[in-house]
């Protein structure tokens, strides 16, 4: 068992000092805010993901909400989504004015199911929110066809999906517009903040826009040495913008992709071997023609063969200084989803039985030979 002073943290990300080095230049520079940084974060990530603009924000909230608003998306509309997801993917549906409405998940990929889709379009559908649940590409043919032939927009929530690859393509370029996140569990870090990626001119312009005050010019170019630039409120927008100090760790993480990919494959491959006979399922294998992203290792809890429920698994985990998580509790269990939209645990019940069973172990390019060992000692020991 791991000393206590040494407790395994879920989800720590891996800092080089090349990062480090990095921010304090940013600092020494005195442009701390919107600036060059940023612009050659965006560059990096638009020649990794393969669209045409790629617009760097606070967060992946951020970019979804600007999605709706950008795409016309607002009162009276409703977009279709997955309730296997983290809060944000609904509350910027709401913040839109536009409805979320869920959609079950296949229980063996925790994806949005394509055969429920159909059956949740009204005339009130504006869009599909897939969202790329542990890094795992959604069934995007389907989705595309369906889309295309009811002619709904399609926003990517790949929040979990930086490295994701569905036959071909990247994952947040196949759709109308894909959001990315680097909170500081993704496989990306710049501690807070998100991308928003589109082919859409159009698009692409007013998120410019809305992500700063709806001014008409950022501050790079309004106080840089090309001189002062006058800017006008176009609209009303939000503070939305990344600043050059979270854009200094995107530019160094973004090469490391692949390198940190392979890593946590390793690790995704101790985990299928050793967990193999216990208790609790294991992740299925990745689609062919994809490339899983491998944001979170998720084991499934069977609590008649393991004695013991998901919650008293990840107790005992913790009392061995190991830490985990839980992704997710599906939003229709929330009390906020449920009265708001009327929703009962039995709406959803494949999300629901994940949502009870479902633990996600470390898995990050952080972690060691011995990390990954005590990790497994620990699961063995809880279930075995």
């Amino acid at each position: 068992m791991r000393d206590a002073d040494d407790f395994l943290v879920f989800g720590s990300p891996l800092i080089g000092e090349d990062e480090i080095d990095e921010v304090v230049r940013t600092l020494r520079s005195g442009w701390l805010g919107t600036g060059p940084k940023v612009a050659r974060f965006e560059q990096i990530f638009r020649e990794a993901v393969g669209t045409k603009h790629a617009l760097a924000l606070s967060s992946c909230t951020a970019a979804l909400h600007l999605s709706y608003l950008v795409a016309g998306i607002g009162p009276g509309d409703e977009v279709i989504t997955s309730p296997m997801t983290f809060c944000a993917t609904a509350n910027a549906v709401i913040h839109s004015g536009a409805r979320p409405v869920f959609v079950d998940i296949d229980p063996a990929t925790f994806n949005i199911d394509p055969d429920r889709i159909e059956e949740a379009i009204t005339e009130r559908t504006r869009a599909i929110t897939p969202v790329h649940m542990c890094g795992r590409p959604c069934d995007m043919d389907r989705i595309t066809r369906i889309a295309r032939r009811r002619g709904l927009l399609i926003i990517e929530d790949a929040a979990h999906s930086i490295e994701g690859v569905y036959r071909g393509r990247r994952i947040g370029s196949i759709g109308d517009a894909g959001c990315f996140s680097f909170y500081v569990t993704k496989n990306v870090v710049t501690g807070e903040g998100g991308m928003f990626c589109t082919d859409n001119d159009d698009w692409a312009d007013k998120v410019k826009m809305y992500a700063l005050h709806g001014m008409s010019a950022d501050a790079w170019k309004r106080y840089s040495d090309q001189g002062y630039k006058h800017y006008r409120v176009v609209f009303p927008g939000f503070k939305y913008n990344m600043t050059d100090i979270q854009a200094s760790l995107g530019i160094h993480q973004m090469p490391r992709i692949e390198k940190y990919l392979a890593r946590r494959g390793e690790i995704w491959a101790a985990y299928d071997e050793a967990f193999a006979d216990l208790p609790c399922e294991t992740p299925a294998p990745p689609e062919p023609e994809t490339v899983h992203a491998r944001h979170l290792y998720t084991i499934l809890i069977d609590p008649d063969r393991a004695g013991k429920t998901r919650d008293q698994v990840q107790r005992e985990l913790h009392e061995r200084n190991i830490g985990t998580g839980i992704h997710f509790v599906s939003l229709h269990l929330h009390p906020y989803y449920r009265d708001a939209f009327d929703l009962k645990p039995e709406d959803f019940p494949h999300a629901r039985t994940v949502s009870e069973r479902t633990l996600s172990l470390p898995l990050s390019a952080k972690l060691t030979d011995r990390d990954v060992g005590d990790v497994i000692e620990a699961v063995r020991d809880v279930l075995g």
